[in-house]
């Protein structure tokens, strides 16, 4: 086998060198290590041969007399350069993508990039004998005119560093630049690519990105902020939609309290007046979530304070009690003039905040329809109250004793200043024996209270849909 070496060293060479070639493809990409370890074994081995057959890297080919040995062997100098280079280059991209994660590709790029210059140029000088200062004086030159060229991408490359060292976003970061709003999904030496809500994918150059207003709705990663904006009528008293908002704030359970949500005018006309309620949530799931149940929260309690949406100023034809019934879930299977009927029937009752409306093993003689304010339902689990959930305009309670005679398991508190609706339980037990419909949605949703505040208790996630008890209007 010696002897094989040093006859033939030449073609070993070419053979560890389409060998090296073969195992970067055989092995998978998930083996990196495996990968590089077996492109530093085949670049050892192939320096041995080199040098075994009497060829060095920093001298010219050794067979000045056989042309074709000779040629081949310069080749084969040159290329221990490059392949030198390159199992340089992979190794370090190993060794910064371990410490600095995805940032470390674009360095890899950049001092591959050097490495090779240096290569071909360590190549020019020892094995062809070239000129090295000429060329370099030429080189520089060239780059002069290659830079002007490039000058908008190298201008993307720079950027690219600059924004891989100060990190203002990262690989599955949300962010918007200048408008352009989306996930990371890739930084590279040009350019950022993010995934739109539409599914689309966005390039945005380093350089338009390293100058842009930057949003990056990841940081900090435990509170995120959510918004709604309404647009009412000039005419209304901005006291009385800032009340409705800060209702809606206080109804969603999902809101973190610090920092504490607000509400607040965000712009004014003459025709119309902009009001804006943000808070904030402990993650990115949830903001649309939470978002699209403030803006039905925001409607609700917006339309039980008596505030118009438009510029109609009719009349309404029903009044608060008769509306209330429209959205209660339970009674839409009645009839117009069954509805009118029931309406009729109602009566109001106002609780301060801060008031036990109905307490746990308390049963209550009417069913009460919530008109305006927030009510929180708490479950005992031991000696402590668990929050539940949280109720608004057109939720019911106190149905226990309507299918069976269980007391309310729940406590009901006004979390605001609270105006209730009561409805005598003979009244609904005669819907119930005249509409199976309304008999239906009944038991569905004191299942669904059953469901979710027995999974809040076993601390597992429900067996029913998420939402809370609002989730049934949405349906």
């Amino acid at each position: 086998m010696p002897a094989f070496l040093h006859d033939y060293p030449l073609l070993i060479g070419a053979t560890l060198l389409l060998l090296d070639l073969l195992l970067w493809r055989a092995i998978p990409l998930e083996r990196r290590t495996w990968r590089i370890t077996a492109r530093v074994i085949a670049f050892l081995l192939f320096s041995w041969v080199l040098i075994d057959a009497g060829m060095s890297p920093l001298q010219p080919a050794p067979w000045p007399d056989d042309i074709s040995r000779n040629l081949l062997a310069t080749i084969l100098e040159i290329t221990w350069w490059l392949f030198g280079a390159r199992t340089l280059t992979v190794v370090l991209g190993l060794m910064l993508i371990s410490r600095s994660g995805h940032t470390g590709r674009l360095l890899q790029d950049v001092v591959g990039a050097v490495i090779f210059l240096i290569a071909i140029v360590a190549a020019a000088a020892y094995v062809m004998q070239l000129p090295v200062k000429g060329l370099l004086a030429t080189s520089g030159v060239m780059a002069i005119v290659i830079g002007l060229a490039l000058q908008s991408t190298l201008s993307d490359v720079f950027s690219g560093i600059v924004l891989n060292t100060t990190r203002p976003y990262q690989i599955d970061d949300v962010i918007s630049i200048d408008g352009t709003e989306g996930k990371v999904i890739d930084i590279d030496w040009r350019a950022t690519r993010l995934l739109t809500s539409n599914g689309s994918m966005a390039v945005i150059p380093n350089s338009v990105a390293a100058k842009a207003k930057l949003l990056n709705f990841s940081r900090p990663s435990d509170v995120h902020g959510v918004s709604i904006s309404v647009v009412v009528p000039a005419q209304v008293r901005p006291r009385r939609v800032l009340d409705a908002l800060e209702k809606t704030l206080q109804g969603s359970s999902a809101l973190l309290s610090s920092p504490a949500p607000k509400a607040s005018i965000k712009l004014a006309t003459l025709e119309s007046v902009e009001y804006e309620a943000s808070g904030f949530v402990r993650s990115m799931e949830q903001k649309t979530e939470v978002r699209n149940q403030m803006f039905d929260l925001a409607h609700r309690h917006l339309e039980a304070a008596g505030v118009v949406w438009n510029a109609d100023t009719s009349p309404q034809p029903w009044n608060r009690q008769r509306a209330l019934l429209e959205n209660v879930r339970i009674f839409r299977s009645l009839s117009t003039e069954e509805k009118d009927s029931l309406s009729q029937r109602m009566t109001s009752v106002e609780y301060p905040a801060d008031q036990v409306i109905l307490g746990v093993d308390q049963a209550s003689e009417s069913v009460l329809v919530i008109g305006t304010g927030v009510v929180s339902a708490s479950v005992h689990n031991g000696d402590a109250l668990i929050e539940a959930g949280r109720m608004g305009p057109g939720e019911v309670l106190g149905l226990e004793g309507l299918l069976d005679g269980a007391d309310s398991n729940a406590e009901f508190r006004t979390l605001t200043s609270c105006i209730l609706y009561r409805i005598d339980k003979n009244d609904v037990r005669s819907c119930l024996d005249q509409r199976s419909e309304v008999m239906a949605a009944l038991t569905k949703l004191q299942r669904f209270r059953h469901q979710a505040s027995q999974s809040l208790l076993l601390q597992k996630p429900a067996v029913v849909k998420k939402g809370g008890f609002l989730s049934w209007l949405h349906k």
